[in-house]
Order: structure tokens, then C-alpha cells, then sequence
């Protein structure tokens, strides 16, 4: 589900809450050690994300937030903020040769440069948490 997040709407957040899970709590946060990933630059997107990142000029960033059933790909644009809600059975991550992770859901798709240790540490937990949540899952 692809949605603007830049405004408090107890609908959407119920609706994202069901996808995806709650937050974690600031305790299971400090013993995951860390929820969020690092900044990453988006290298390219499929037509409809692209539409709202071409509205204006700057070099596009995402972070993704990790929650109990799935993940939140966070992007902006135009000092708004537009999520991609994806639950852990919709997704499905690719590794590039050439340094670069691509995160699909359903027609939707964001590739982002993965050129520190971090980015490719945190992509590495994501998998083991939608593995953590259905055991039947391996990487791709």
C-alpha cells in the first residue's frame, strides 16, 4: 500500500497497524538495536513512485522502518512524506551485482544504493526477520 504519511489519519495508521504490525516499544527497540535503517539513495523506482519523486529535483532518499509483520519504505517529496507499506509475505528483495538492493511489493519497486556496511547489515536483518516470521521462507 502506497500512502502519504505526512499527516496524522487514525484510519490510515489502523489500516497500516493491520498490514504490518504496531511499533515496537522503546524497549524492544533498544534490544534489537534499532528499528530504522540508514539513509539510502533511491537509484531508481517503478512509474508510479517515480511520478511523485520527479516532482522535484533533489536526490531522493528512503529509510525503512522495521515492524512486526513487515516493513515501512519511507520516502520525500515535495515536503511530503509518502510511505510504502509492505507486510513480510508481499516482500521480496533482490541483491545487485553492482551494489544495490531492489524491494518489490505487488507493481511497486525501489532500488537504493547499498554502498556501506550498514545498509547491507540492516537489508541482512530484514531477511532474517521475514524469515523469523514464517519459518517456510528463504532468501532469494
Amino acid at each position: 500500500m502506497l500512502c502519504n504519511d505526512s499527516y496524522n489519519n487514525p484510519s490510515q495508521t489502523k489500516t497500516i497497524n493491520e498490514m504490518v504490525g504496531t511499533p515496537y516499544s522503546i524497549r524492544e527497540r533498544f534490544k534489537m538495536g534499532g528499528i530504522g535503517s540508514p539513509k539510502m539513495e533511491i537509484v531508481s523506482s517503478s512509474a508510479t513512485i517515480y511520478s511523485l519523486l520527479s516532482l522535484d529535483h533533489n536526490t531522493n532518499y528512503s529509510s525503512i522502518e522495521l515492524r512486526p509483520k513487515g516493513i515501512i519504505l519511507r520516502f520525500r517529496s515535495l515536503l511530503e512524506t509518502y510511505a510504502l507499506v509492505i507486510p513480510f509475505y508481499k516482500l521480496t528483495i533482490f541483491k545487485g551485482d553492482i551494489g544495490v538492493y531492489s524491494v518489490y511489493m505487488d507493481d511497486y519497486f525501489v532500488k537504493v544504493k547499498a554502498d556501506t556496511k550498514g545498509i547491507q547489515k540492516y537489508f541482512k536483518r530484514i531477511l532474517d526477520a521475514k524469515i523469523a516470521n514464517d519459518p517456510n521462507q528463504t532468501y532469494h
